[in-house]
């Protein structure tokens, strides 16, 4: 088995890069001398606090939203922060995909370690043994509103710690209490504020908000390529993508665009041939305009994510150097909530208008043959992988209305205004899982369509592309079941190594 690269917490910038690698299941992470010292820090002064006052403060020795005028005693603090972590593991729905858990272990970690959480040093390193040993809390996918932090999801993440709740070991599921059996672990005792440092954060949201990120990154340069690629099966014109026109109109995502489909047809013998239209359809002509609005988009939510998941996200937050414990909100999820839908709509708007450019593909236009195939009426060709495209954009379309201006009241009117964060993150999932679909079926239907354009040829860098796509999905003499073809085309447009 490989030696995993060691990861060290600390307070060092997390990149894209990093989160890549964290999701690549090849890292292992370690809380750095620096880290230690300051959650250990921390953990002493509220301590300290604890034994010295008898102020109320928040979450710490009063009871949690709507209860926050409940005073606890000194003696019943730790019961408290157990039945806090057992009462809001409310979870249901779908479980949440593994990959998202790895990801919310180890942003729970990075965020813990910077020591304002005031939690206990075994707890986070306990966090980042099941992130090395690959045990994956059973999370499900609904019950957070997406403000007071991710209450319930972070629930079932923390429950294993107490010896409760599931985990997946190997892809197998056993109890939290088995857990601590097999590996020798005693259940932690969680101290004063250790259940609200758990359960407070936006880890769930930017979990979510990371992967579809990461991926819409992906998506962006796979719908350059693959629409290239329809321009020249289409037959398209060159003009449109002249640096001139981009030049007066000097959009940053859209200049950009425009360069990399140029790049991308240099050395097309089709796209040099003289055409008997003036020009085409928006679909192709407006590649630049429209893939290059949402790489804005991208970059936009980018920046919020990457500022999300170098925060301190937990609550109360404790400052040792100011002796100050401040309740405050920094677990409320609007800046994700805002920019997750905004991905959504971006993501949907790339989906819509790949479907547009399939549509035009097989409609009989330009030469090509009707549904793209050489007996068209005995066989239906790319006519169906167009309607299933179709039924994925208009599903997108639905999943792009906003989560972020819906509010439910909720703790008796203590929370009163909740972001629906989490709700706009697992949309943005099922956008993106979507849109892979819909590149793919584009995918399917360019390659077929180039077919018939033959002996010309695209460019170099595309029928490399091609060459690699005819290995495992073959040209469609005649009708077979395509679902076959769409699943092998969206597992290569996942895995292709894209420069």
């Amino acid at each position: 088995m490989p030696t995993k690269e060691v990861h060290s917490i600390s307070d060092k910038i997390i990149t894209l890069e990093v989160l890549s690698n964290i999701l690549s299941g090849n890292i292992k992470i370690e809380l750095s001398k620096e880290a230690k010292e300051k959650i250990q820090k921390c953990r002493q002064y509220l301590d300290d606090k604890l034994k010295n006052t008898s102020e109320p403060i928040y979450g710490i020795n009063t009871g949690f939203g709507s209860l926050y005028d409940k005073n606890i005693s000194h003696d019943q603090l730790e019961k408290l922060q157990d039945n806090l972590v057992k009462s809001h593991a409310c979870g249901t729905g779908p479980e949440v995909p593994t990959e998202i858990v790895k990801l919310m272990l180890f942003l729970k970690v990075q965020s813990l370690s910077y020591g304002y959480s005031g939690v206990q040093i075994q707890t986070v390193e306990r966090l980042a043994d099941y992130f090395n040993h690959n045990i994956l809390p059973t999370i499900y996918e609904m019950g957070s509103l997406g403000a007071s932090g991710d209450l319930v999801p972070l629930a079932h993440l923390s429950l294993p710690l107490i010896g409760l709740g599931e985990v997946k070991v190997d892809g197998k599921a056993i109890s939290g209490s088995a857990l601590n059996k097999q590996f020798k672990w005693e259940a932690i005792h969680l101290k004063a504020k250790e259940g609200l440092a758990l359960l407070n954060g936006t880890q769930f949201m930017s979990s979510y908000g990371i992967w579809c990120t990461l991926h819409a990154h992906r998506i962006l340069k796979l719908a350059n390529r693959i629409g290239a690629l329809s321009l020249d099966a289409f037959d398209g014109r060159i003009e449109p993508l002249h640096q001139n026109v981009h030049a007066i109109r000097p959009q940053k995502g859209q200049v950009k665009v425009a360069a990399e489909i140029k790049r991308l047809l240099e050395g097309s013998e089709l796209i040099k041939q003289p055409k008997k239209h003036v020009q085409d359809p928006y679909s192709f002509r407006c590649i630049p305009q429209v893939h290059g609005a949402s790489a804005d988009a991208i970059d936009y939510v980018t920046n919020i994510m990457l500022t999300e998941v170098n925060s301190v996200t937990d609550n109360p937050n404790v400052f040792p150097e100011d002796d100050l414990i401040i309740s405050g909100g920094n677990f409320h999820g609007q800046p994700l909530a805002l920019s997750l839908d905004f991905l959504a709509i971006a993501l949907s708007e790339i989906g819509n208008i790949s479907e547009r450019r399939t549509y035009q593909l097989i409609s009989g236009s330009r030469d090509l043959p009707n549904y793209l195939v050489a007996n068209p009426g005995i066989n239906s060709g790319m006519m169906i992988p167009q309607y299933t495209a179709a039924s994925l954009v208009s599903q997108n379309k639905q999943l792009s209305t906003p989560a972020s201006v819906d509010s439910i009241v909720s703790s008796n009117g203590q929370e009163d205004h909740v972001s629906m964060g989490a709700n706009a993150a697992t949309k943005a999932y099922r956008i993106v899982n979507n849109v892979y679909s819909i590149l793919a079926i584009e995918l399917l239907t360019a390659a077929q369509a180039l077919t018939f354009r033959r002996p010309l040829k695209t460019s170099p860098n595309l029928e490399k592309l091609i060459d690699t796509f005819r290995q495992p999905v073959p040209f469609v003499e005649e009708d077979r079941v395509l679902h076959d073809d769409i699943q092998k085309a969206e597992k290569f447009i996942r895995e292709f190594t894209l420069e």
